[in-house]
């Protein structure tokens, strides 16, 4: 969906066009968070030690409807979990070490 936004520039009207299903468009990523992603591993429970991004699908699902833990451990995990369950998994090949 394209959505057209309309503002004063220098006392004249600006046209901008926007993808809203690419929201992220042009937004820098943070390198050293997704590497950190890619680098982390599983601290505790059945997969520990396994690579977050290597985790199964379904364990991260089991994760969204009990609750991610706090703090950066479950942001890291939800993230994770996003990608995965929108069929990105591709993006994390460019970034394994």
């Amino acid at each position: 969906m394209v959505q057209q936004l309309y503002g004063e520039y220098g006392g004249g009207t600006m046209t901008e066009t926007r993808d809203t299903l690419q929201p992220c468009q042009g937004v820098p990523a943070d390198v050293e968070e997704l590497q950190a992603l890619v680098a982390m591993r599983m601290p505790f429970g059945k997969y520990q030690g396994r690579l977050l991004i290597d985790l199964p699908e379904p364990y991260l699902v089991w994760f969204a409807q009990q609750g991610f833990p706090a703090g950066k451990l479950g942001r890291m995990l939800e993230t994770v979990h996003t990608i995965k369950v929108n069929g990105l998994e591709y993006l994390f090949e460019p970034l394994r070490c």
